[in-house]
Order: C-alpha cells, then structure tokens, then sequence
C-alpha cells in the first residue's frame, strides 16, 4: 500500500503544496473561519466530492463510502488561526499550524478515493472551526450538530514542534491531559487605611487563596497542577482597604479523574481562603478540555501505517505531550468511539504558537500518507 500511496502523493506534490499556501494565507481567528471554509469546500467540491456546509458554525463535513456496509472512520482537521500582537494590532496568523491540518485532511480523502481504500463503511472528514478556544469549542459545536451518530472511530493529527519529533518521525498517540480554570469574584468591605479592623480586606483574601491553592495535594503520580495566574484588587489610592477583588486560576491533570479532584479541592481552597478573613467568594468553572482517552486497537493501527511510511526508525510509540485539545471532547460526548491522536514531526521551529513558526513542508506528505494507510487498513 505504501507505495501506491506515495505514487499518488507525488503526482499530487504540487496541489498539496498549494492548497497550503492558499490557506496559509488566508488565516482567520476561532469561529470566524469564513473563508477557509468557503476555500475547503470548494476545492472538494471541484475535486467531486460532496459537503455538508455549516456544521458547528464554519465547520464541514465530507464522506467517502464504501460500497459494503462497515465502521464509519472521522478524520478531523481544525481549520482556525490564532491571534498575535503585531505592530500593536491583533492580527491573525496560522502558527499553530491548522492549515496544514486541513490540507492533510483533503487530500486524505482524495488519496482514498483515487486508490479506492475505502471499500466497506464510510470515511468522514470533519474540518473542525474554533480548537483554539476552549469556552467556544469547535469540537462541542460539532458535536452539538450531531456528527457523532454514524462515526466509530475518528484520528487526529497535530504537526509537533522539533524538541517532540523530528521530520521522518511520527507518534501514535499523542496524549494530552486535561485543561480547566477556575475564576472568582471576592467580596469584601471597604474602610479606611488608617481603620483597617473596620473593613475586610479583599487583598488578604486573595493572599489566603494562593496560599490555599498552593498546598493542594493530588495522587503524586499523576502528572498535575493548580496555579493562580491572574489577581486583580485595589485602585489608585492606596489608603482604602478594596472590598473587591477578583482572581483567576489554571488547571492541568493528565486524567479526568484527577482533574475533576483538582476543580472540587480549588473551589473549596477559594472560598475557604476567603472566608478566613471574612470576605466571600463567588466562583465560576470556566468549561475546560478533557484529557485523551484513546483505543488500543486505534494505537496499534496508527503504528503500523507510521512504520510502513516511515520505517521504524520514525514510529515514535505513544507520547505525553503538555498541551490540551478540544479533540478529546468527541470521547467525552460518546465514550464508545475508538479515536487516537498522531504526532507528526516536520522539524517545526521555533515552537507551536509562535508567530514565526515554520516547518518542513514536505511533511505534509508524510501526514496525508499515514492517515490513507489507516483508512485502508480500517475500511479497505
């Protein structure tokens, strides 16, 4: 299968290569993904497939079927930028690399169809709108629009930074822990500096909640932590004791279990910190992403196409990796879907998220080759 697959691949070179330009230089922010989704859906379109437009705001949805019944397989590329500050503007910039992302997503499909890989069930590709915020979670919206009534497996893929993997190198499963916050109003009473005892002093609340959240303790051997990163109390004059204050706090764990104990122990240290000096507290859970939870049979699929691709020197295995993703929402929503996440290296420098960041472009190749090796072992 290999190298049928990269016979195609070459003769494609050129459009995979181009299809990412365009998109690369069209990017645009969460949820505001309208002419990325206008570009996508035309060049499937004029490639013969048929899409669903409008699902989840700006996401699409494309199918592959098979003229035997079998398992329906997602495949799910996110289509949004991120935003930077820039000669004191906001503007829009692809630096997460969700461009390649959906390119590897087209041309997955038009690999399928042009080897005939899809002979049972149905390949699904989803361009998933708005990963890159949590509270507006492209993945929820999808899932809201109902695309996980047919689907029994679904892969994602992510380009890694060069400290994960090296271009020629993939992982299997990439495995991300799960991503909360925590926000609160503290309500004091206001008084004059120089009559402290009549007030209740929102600093020192805020003082007793750090305090607070840095003495939680979870299970020491999975990987997690809670941290206030955002204070705010007080104004200009520093003679009145603020009766308000508000803080912020974030929250990572490598399993849900684990997280939802971390969420229940930082409201308690919240409003526990508060009331030691009278004020209270209201606080708020700001929706968060869970953690990976992935499919054995998924992994192990995902490793054979990495080593018939890419040789075992470049299958990786199974890797943790620090960051969070609405990917594992899919799970979440319907626990019975057997999904698993690939980690594919492209020598991308200086790191994910940064305004310059670029990678080896012919990785993509690589990408789309893995992904239409596990369409064809799953549906073929």
């Amino acid at each position: 299968m290999q190298d049928r697959i990269r016979e195609v691949l070459e003769r494609e070179r050129e459009n995979i290569l181009s299809v990412y330009r365009d998109l690369h230089a069209i990017p645009e922010l969460s949820a505001q993904e309208f002419r990325t989704s206008a570009y996508i859906a035309d060049y499937l379109e004029k490639r013969g497939f048929q899409v669903q437009r409008g699902v989840g705001g700006t996401g699409l949805v494309s199918y592959l079927r098979g003229e035997d019944p079998g398992p329906v397989l997602g495949v799910r590329a996110d289509m949004d930028a991120l935003g930077h500050l820039v000669n004191g503007e906001i503007q829009a910039i692809h630096s997460c690399g969700h461009d390649a992302h959906s390119t590897m997503g087209i041309f997955t499909a038009v690999v399928a169809r042009e080897l005939g890989l899809v002979r049972k069930g149905a390949l699904k590709m989803l361009f998933q709108p708005s990963e890159e915020q949590e509270e507006t979670s492209g993945a929820r919206a999808m899932i809201a629009d109902g695309v996980l009534k047919d689907m029994d497996m679904c892969i994602g893929i992510h380009l890694r930074p060069i400290q994960e993997a090296r271009y020629g190198q993939a992982v299997s499963a990439l495995k991300h822990g799960a991503l909360s916050s925590v926000t609160a109003q503290i309500k004091g009473v206001a008084a004059h500096g120089g009559r402290p005892h009549l007030g209740k002093n929102v600093v020192d609340a805020l003082a007793a909640i750090v305090n607070a959240v840095n003495a939680i303790w979870v299970d020491p051997t999975v990987p997690a932590s809670a941290k206030v990163t955002a204070l705010n109390a007080g104004g200009a004059n520093y003679s009145s004791i603020p009766e308000k204050g508000e803080m912020g706090a974030d929250l990572r764990a490598n399993t849900n279990e684990v997280m939802e104990e971390l969420l229940e122990k930082v409201e308690h240290a919240i409003r526990t910190g508060a009331s030691t000096i009278g004020c209270s507290a209201e606080v708020r859970r700001v929706p968060g992403l869970p953690a990976a939870v992935f499919d054995r049979d998924m992994i192990r699929i995902a490793d054979e196409a990495i080593r018939e691709i890419l040789g075992d020197e470049g299958a990786l295995g199974e890797r943790g990796t620090t960051g969070a993703e609405d990917f594992h929402e899919y799970v979440k929503a319907k626990p019975e879907l057997r999904t698993t996440y690939i980690g594919l290296g492209c020598d991308l420098e200086p790191g994910l998220h940064h305004p310059e960041m670029s990678f080896r472009q012919d990785a993509l190749l690589d990408g789309v080759a893995i992904l239409a090796n596990m369409a064809g072992r799953i549906l073929g």
